[in-house]
């Protein structure tokens, strides 16, 4: 039987970087940051939903946390003259300041929040993107294999994609008992290290039960500059 690892784990420090870059003196303090990159990544998720957010990236020194934002659509967080990332910076401070360590630990300093929000470009390739657009059709009530087909014409259209594949699973079309629907184009090397494989999980909520999205986007292999 084979393990099934994560896309984007397995390949750190080879072709990919950490998505929380930053040093704990202490096993304590090391306890206590993960604890708020956690809150920060479950309070992101939920807020920023339908926002097109592709990944969120923690970084932090003495003094402030850096919460780096990708984004396909901008324009949306940032708001008519910077209203919105200014409320939103505001609203993931008090959440740092929620965050309460386990007993007989110390309680983390309140750090002051440093927001930025960076577009990217081609949303259909990238994995959350193209998964929160299937949640969004199913959610809509459209028949899930023409979403399917749709989605993966969209995506297979764009130059950067070189395959794609996506899983589905729940109770599709209101069926009481549930199954698993896939489809895939071109090719997905998981197990070749050096292949730009981006990975994404999505849920679509219905009146009937959660459906889970899985979608994996080959983008070619990335190479060590110099070499062919």
């Amino acid at each position: 039987m084979t393990h099934v690892v994560h896309p984007y784990a397995h390949r750190l420090g080879i072709i990919r970087d950490w998505k929380s870059r930053w040093f704990a003196a202490t096993p304590a303090q090391y306890r206590d940051q993960v604890m708020v990159d956690a809150a920060i990544r479950r309070f992101l998720k939920k807020r920023l939903r339908g926002h097109y957010v592709t990944s969120i990236e923690i970084e932090r020194n003495q003094k402030m946390i850096r919460v780096l934002i990708k984004t396909s659509r901008p324009g949306f967080i940032i708001g008519r003259g910077g209203e919105g990332s200014a409320k939103l910076t505001k609203e993931i401070e008090q959440v740092v300041r929620k965050v309460v360590p386990p007993a007989g630990a110390k309680k983390p300093v309140a750090m002051p929040v440093r927001l930025d929000i960076e577009e990217v470009r081609s949303p259909e390739s990238q994995a959350p993107v193209v998964g929160y657009m299937i949640a969004e059709g199913l959610e809509k009530r459209q028949p899930f294999r023409r979403v399917l087909k749709q989605t993966v014409e969209k995506v297979m259209a764009n130059r950067d994609v070189e395959g794609v594949r996506i899983a589905i699973s729940g109770r599709l079309g209101g069926a009481e008992m549930s199954r698993a629907e896939e489809i895939k184009r071109g090719r997905v090397p998981l197990q070749t290290l050096r292949a730009d494989i981006d990975f994404a999980r999505e849920e679509a909520y219905l009146p009937y039960g959660v459906i889970g999205i899985k979608v994996w986007i080959y983008r070619g292999e990335i190479f060590a500059e110099g070499k062919k």
